[in-house]
C-alpha cells in the first residue's frame, strides 16, 4: 500500500495511491493513518490533480546513518565505522516532492545522497532484531543533502545535514516491501550518478532500527535514513536531482 500526503483545495490530507488506475488516483483517508489506521472516506482524486507533500513530517526526529556503504565510506576518504554512525536532523529540514532545495548561504559545497528511508509506525524502545518488522510503518525515498564544507569544519553535523530543505522525502510511503535487496539510484539532471543496492549496506534495515532504538525512543512518524551508495557529488542552482528506490518510486527536487 502506498500512503501519500497531499493538498487538494484545502488542508494536508493522507491518501492511498492506486498506481493501477489509469490515470493514477489517490483515495482519501480519514484522519491520520499513523494513529487511526487506514479508513477510506470514499473521496478520490486524480494523482495529477493534487500536490504531493512530504509523506510524513516527523513529530520527533529524523535519524541519519553515515557511511553505511563501504564504497561510499571509501570515496569520502574514511574507514567503515565500527558501529552505525548516527546523527540527528530536525523536522524543519524535511521537504516533499518537487519542493525546491535552497542552497544555504554558509556553504559552497552542497552534495546529494540518495537513500532508502524507514518510517516508524509505533512507539518503541530497545527493539530486538526479531521484532523490528512490528514497528515499521513503511519506507520512502530520501535525499540526505549535505553541506560538505560545514561537515568538515564543524565537527558536529547539525548544520551540515540539518539546514532548512536538506531532507527531501517522498513521494509516498510504501508499507509492503521487502527491502533486503533493492536498487537505490540517484540521477543528476537525468544522468545516473549513484547506483547501489540495499544488499550492499553494512548494516541492514533491521539492524539499524534495533540499534537506533537502543539510544532513542522512536515515535510514530520518526524517520531513519539508511545511508547512501557511492557516487555523491555537488549541486548547483538549477540542478534537478532524482532519488529512485526500487519498489517505491521516484523523488524529484530542483535546486535554487
Amino acid at each position: 500500500m502506498r500512503i501519500a500526503r497531499f493538498v487538494h483545495e484545502g488542508d494536508p490530507t493522507f491518501g492511498v495511491v492506486d498506481p493501477g488506475d489509469n490515470p493514477a488516483e489517490v483515495a482519501v483517508i480519514k484522519g491520520d493513518p499513523f494513529f487511526s489506521g487506514v479508513q477510506l472516506t470514499g473521496e478520490r482524486h486524480k494523482l495529477e490533480d493534487v500536490r504531493l507533500l512530504a509523506p510524513i513530517i516527523p513529530r520527533s526526529k529524523v535519524v541519519g546513518i553515515g557511511k553505511n556503504y563501504a564504497d561510499h565510506a571509501k570515496e569520502m576518504g574514511g574507514e567503515v565505522p565500527a558501529a552505525p554512525l548516527m546523527f540527528l536532523v530536525p523536522n524543519t529540514a524535511v521537504i516533499g516532492p518537487n519542493d525546491p532545495v535552497v542552497l544555504p548561504a554558509f556553504s559552497d559545497e552542497v552534495s546529494y545522497e540518495a537513500e532508502l528511508a524507514v518510517v516508524i509506525g509505533r512507539i518503541c524502545k530497545d527493539v530486538p532484531l526479531e521484532r523490528v518488522d512490528e514497528v515499521i510503518f513503511g519506507y520512502t525515498c530520501a535525499d540526505d543533502i549535505t553541506a560538505r564544507d560545514a561537515q568538515r569544519t564543524d565537527g558536529q553535523w547539525a548544520r551540515a545535514k540539518g539546514f532548512d530543505t536538506s531532507t527531501p522525502l517522498g513521494p509516498w510511503i510504501e508499507t509492503d516491501l521487502d527491502v533486503d535487496d533493492l536498487a537505490v539510484q540517484g540521477r543528476l539532471n537525468g544522468t545516473l550518478v549513484q547506483d547501489g543496492r540495499t544488499s550492499d549496506m553494512i548494516w541492514g534495515v533491521r539492524e539499524l532500527v534495533s540499534y537506533v532504538s537502543q539510544a532513542f525512543t522512536l515515535l510514530p512518524g520518526d524517520v531513519i535514513m539508511t545511508g547512501t551508495p557511492a557516487g555523491v557529488g555537488t549541486l548547483k542552482e538549477g540542478d534537478r536531482f532524482e532519488v529512485e528506490v526500487e519498489g517505491i518510486g521516484r523523488l524529484t527536487n530542483t535546486v535554487r
